[in-house]
């Protein structure tokens, strides 16, 4: 493995670990009572892994590039694919995870509420006393926990299914799409642009149809009509889901480069 691929590994491992420890926010929201507090403060957070996709772009792209010209595609398809299995480790580790950085992130919202400042927090988390405070918070989800977690009655299954695909679908657009431009070399800028279509489906899907839903079950959690049992019930099959839509992207790379490809013939 060269450096240039296992920076993309990294950056994807990066980008996925943060999109999965988001869920550990709404129930430091809902802990706290301060439900704007733990989004914004998880809002910092997203522009790590902002950063981490505006780096990823370029690099896969260059691999595209060196790839077609050293006419060495088929290794090409399988740096992909460990992306996708990059994707998919990082999934899995933000929800072990997830308990331990929940906790700090329910010590972190309160914090801010009573300071009112990031760089207070920042310091207060790297200073000793924060270290050792996350070290404490460690921990290993529970078996119990996990068992009573594995029963899908009124959850809302749609949501949940919707979660599975729109994941699949995002994880696999930007990669795809740089995969098509190997199939039709001619015509890779075209097939590397429309990753944004790709993903723009998947963001619509997520944004419109199951963020809100997952909202409105965190605000009720919070308002005390339903429980916080209820919310984490909900939480582990969304990161369940998550994780089967990375594990379904890679199937899926082929064949939607191939349309993808097919598209940018047809435009």
């Amino acid at each position: 493995m060269d450096s240039q691929l296992a920076v993309i590994l990294a950056l994807t491992f990066v980008i996925h670990l943060i999109g999965t420890l988001a869920y550990a926010f709404r129930i430091a929201g809902v802990r706290t009572g301060h439900l704007a507090i733990a989004f914004s403060l998880f809002n910092s957070l997203v522009l790590i892994s902002r950063l981490s996709n505006a780096f990823q772009g370029p690099l896969l792209a260059k691999r595209v590039e060196l790839a077609i010209a050293g006419s060495v595609t088929e290794a090409l398809r399988h740096d992909l694919m460990l992306v996708l299995v990059a994707a998919s480790a990082a999934t899995l580790a933000g929800g072990v995870l997830l308990p331990s950085f929940q906790r700090m992130a329910t010590v972190s919202v309160a914090h801010f509420h009573r300071r009112r400042s990031m760089l207070k927090l920042l310091r207060r988390t790297l200073s000793p006393a924060g270290v050792s405070a996350m070290l404490r918070a460690a921990t290993l989800p529970r078996y119990a926990t996990l068992r009573g977690a594995l029963a899908v009655t009124d959850l809302p299954l749609l949501v949940i299914g919707l979660n599975f695909a729109a994941t699949a679908l995002w994880t696999v657009g930007v990669l795809a799409s740089v995969y098509a431009g190997v199939i039709t070399p001619e015509l890779r800028v075209t097939a590397a642009s429309l990753s944004s279509l790709v993903n723009g489906v998947a963001t619509i899907v997520m944004f419109v149809f199951i963020d809100p839903h997952v909202s409105a079950m965190t605000d009720d959690a919070a308002s005390g009509r339903s429980s916080e049992g209820h919310l984490r019930r909900l939480i582990f099959w969304m990161v369940a889901s998550r994780f089967a839509g990375t594990l379904a992207a890679q199937a899926l790379l082929v064949p939607s480069a191939a349309v993808i490809a097919k598209v940018a013939e047809v435009l």
